[in-house]
Formats: C-alpha cells, structure tokens, sequence
C-alpha cells in the first residue's frame, strides 16, 4: 500500500484523468480489469523473452491503474466493499504475473537459477504476507504493519528490472529479490506477532469484562 504522502500526490495526479474517464462512462472496475490485464500481459509476455525493459515499460503503463481506479470510485461516490475485494484481488494475481515472468526467464532461457529461485521465493512469501493481513482483518485484527508493503515491493522489483533490461549486472536483480524475500518474511513474523500480542490482549481483557 502506497504511504499516505504518495497516496495523496498521486490522487492529485490522477484526478483529472479520473473525471474524464467518469465523464466517458467508464467504470472503475473496467480501469481495475484492464489495469490487471495490462500488467499480466507484460510480464508474461515481454519477460519470458527476456525483454525485461520493454515488459517494465509496458507494465508500469497500467500499473497505476491501481490507483486511478480508487480516485474514481471516491469521485463517483461507489467505494464499497465490492471494489476493495476486486483490487485486492486482482493486485495478487498482478504481482503473481510480475514474479512468475522473472521465474520463467531466469530459470529457463535466461539461464540464472539464483535470481529464478529468488523470484519463487519473493512471490510465495509476498502472498503470505497478503493472507496474513487479510486473514487477521477477517477475524478483526488490526495487521496492518510490516516493512515489506505491496507497493514498496513492487516498485523496487520494477525498477531493478528495467536497468538489467538496459545493461546493469543481474546480481543486482538477484540482491535486491533476495532483500525483498527477507524483507517479506520479517513482514510476516511481524504481522503473526502483531495478532498473537492483539489475541493475548483480548483474552486477558475478557475475565475482567464477565
């Protein structure tokens, strides 16, 4: 999730492109689906042929649709859970896409199995980090902390990606994966003691309230 100072400078970005679109008829799940359909298509296909900087390229073209689609549903008053549910889902199958590419090129014609195995790595535990928080918000827990954020993640992958497209050594691409899966596992332990401190407090408050 984008911190609230990004988040607030790029509704003000977006906000004009927002209304038109509202203007045009378009919907926010349109935005979100096509947005979604975007991002797979570059990472599934520009990556596995190894054309890391055209897919970065192509994916950061709708990856903003991310947020486009939240400033519309605000301006046009339809913000529920519906859409909250669609985004989230989505933004998994999104990051899955991104990760998934780099495996199959780095495992196969790209012939780098660190980097391929790291990109395994950083997609299972980025999941794990999303079931955490959405499983601990199911049962009303408040999970959401961490240092390894969706967006943070997915920026830093993108970007690192793009510069080896344009010459810069893959040992950066496998450095920055392998700070990413730890990053991500920290995140989960952080969240799992984040509900088991919440869990703890909560039964220790219940006697006193019977």
């Amino acid at each position: 999730m984008l911190n609230r100072h990004a988040r607030a400078f790029f509704t003000r970005l977006f906000t004009p492109t927002a209304r038109l679109l509202l203007r045009w008829g378009v919907a926010p799940d349109t935005v979100t689906i096509v947005g979604t359909l975007g991002v797979v298509v570059g990472a599934l296909v520009f990556f596995p042929l190894g054309e890391l900087f055209w897919g970065t390229m192509f994916i950061t073209a709708f990856v903003f649709s991310d947020v486009l689609d939240g400033v519309m549903a605000r301006l046009a008053g339809s913000s529920g859970r519906w859409g909250n549910f669609l985004d989230s889902t989505l933004d998994r199958v999104q990051d899955t896409a991104v990760f998934l590419g780099l495996t199959v090129w780095f495992l196969g014609a790209g012939d780098h199995p660190p980097t391929g195995v790291l990109a395994v790595a950083c997609m299972a535990l980025g999941m794990l980090v999303s079931y955490a928080r959405a499983k601990a918000e199911a049962l009303g827990f408040d999970c959401n902390t961490g240092i390894a954020e969706r967006a943070e993640r997915l920026v830093v992958t993108l970007v690192f990606t793009g510069l080896v497209g344009l010459g810069l050594s893959v040992w950066a691409l496998t450095v920055v994966l392998g700070l990413l899966a730890v990053a991500s596992a920290i995140t989960v332990g952080q969240r799992v003691a984040t509900v088991h401190r919440q869990s703890a407090q909560e039964r220790t408050a219940s006697p006193a309230q019977d």
